[in-house]
């Protein structure tokens, strides 16, 4: 199996949807001993399992780790895994129920719609300046900065202080690969440290001052009686900011990428954007996941295709995969903008469904129709360097012209 699934070639990394296509022919349920998980690629598997209240992001809600047959963290790592234990990506009910409650108030169609002149208007003038220059880096002009400013803003994080936040998130986001390096710990850590220590300061400073962001918001929750409590506060806005970004960061780069490699669906999208935008979002999306792998603890055992997989065991759910299953997806390794039968699950499915996922189809799509709009010519200026992850898979940078 290691020769088939290797996560860390870079030729796999170039290109895992063959190697998928060969584990999917292989069977529903396969043991990769280098990280001790059972790896699933199909996508009906996927997608139940997603649902199944026999797996969960924890297991420390209902198990110590002595009791889950696990170790626990290292006691070094401990400020990352408080900061990462406490968000609702890794809680299960109660608590889990509890913050996403709160938290999708911000998130409510209502809201997302009133960002949208916000989103717009910046995603134009991002574009606008990449015009003026004649091009360079769509990612770190316009791909970034976009959805970092747009949470930031939700988030009420002043503009003098974003600098550091998407060198902070990628350092936590890097202990989300697999088999993390002891160098890559380190880092994650002390972005732990400072990031949770300069949103303690901002919640202190709302306490005095709220205003109407999403940190005000979550403070006069937590007053109301609702027990969100400070730890979960800084947890939650950590992974509102890195959740917020990082999907939508990769999505834009690896589908511009993906558009370029195929000029045919490329001069589709430009003669016709208004009616395939909708569709080319979700499309894009699924063609090359931001998000290739999600994991889940297994709590009570359960059976895939008659392997028994028992409690203690983890889970290891290859979404590009299932975004790419032929049971599923009409000729799924072809770029099809006009693709309307698209069940992806890139925005995951179950209790832990991507909460800001119409924020991020906003956000495509702005970014998309002001591309297309004033830089009708956009292209490839060099072959890019794609960055050496497997789970958040994006590019370093895009070099573009316009």
């Amino acid at each position: 199996m290691d020769a088939v699934f290797d996560p860390w070639s870079p030729e796999f990394l170039a290109d895992p949807y063959p190697a998928y296509a060969e584990l999917r022919s292989r069977g529903r349920v396969h043991w990769f001993e280098p990280t001790g998980q059972w790896l699933v690629p199909h996508h009906a598997d996927v997608s139940a399992l997603l649902r199944d209240r026999r797996l969960g992001r924890s297991y420390q809600h209902r198990f110590r780790h002595e009791e889950f047959g696990r170790t626990a963290p290292p006691p070094e790592h401990e400020p990352f895994h408080t900061l990462n234990d406490h968000g609702m990506l890794d809680l299960e009910p109660p608590d889990h129920t509890r913050i996403r409650r709160l938290v999708s108030k911000a998130f409510t169609p209502r809201t997302v719609a009133q960002l949208e002149p916000y989103v717009t208007r910046l995603a134009s003038e991002l574009v606008a300046e990449l015009v003026a220059a004649g091009g360079g880096d769509l990612l770190g002009a316009v791909a970034e900065p976009l959805p970092v400013a747009v949470i930031a803003e939700m988030l009420g994080i002043p503009e003098a202080d974003r600098a550091p936040l998407r060198p902070w998130s990628a350092d936590i986001c890097g202990m989300y690969e697999l088999n993390p390096s002891p160098e890559t710990a380190e880092r994650a850590v002390r972005a732990s440290l400072e990031f949770s220590s300069y949103l303690r300061e901002l919640i202190a400073h709302r306490r005095g001052a709220p205003g109407g962001d999403l940190i005000s918001g979550l403070i006069a929750a937590h007053e109301d009686g609702e027990r969100l409590t400070e730890q979960e506060m800084i947890s939650t806005c950590v992974l509102l900011l890195n959740a917020g970004h990082e999907a939508t960061v990769n999505a834009t780069t690896n589908g511009w990428y993906a558009l370029f490699r195929d000029p045919e669906q490329l001069a589709a999208l430009r003669a016709d954007p208004d009616g395939l935008l909708p569709t080319a979002v979700e499309e894009l999306m699924r063609y090359d996941t931001p998000l290739q792998l999600f994991e889940r603890w297994v709590l009570d055992d359960i059976e895939i295709d008659g392997t028994k997989i028992e409690r203690g065991a983890e889970v290891a759910l290859l979404f590009g995969s299932a975004n790419h299953d032929p049971a599923v997806f009409a000729h799924p390794e072809r770029l099809d903008l006009s693709r309307r039968d698209n069940p992806h699950i890139s925005f995951s499915a179950g209790i832990h469904y991507c909460i800001g996922a119409p924020l991020a189809r906003l956000e495509l799509t702005a970014s998309l129709r002001a591309l297309l709009a004033q830089a009708p010519r956009l292209s490839l200026a060099a072959e890019p360097e794609r960055r050496p992850n497997f789970v958040m898979r994006g590019l370093r940078s895009l070099p573009v012209t316009t």
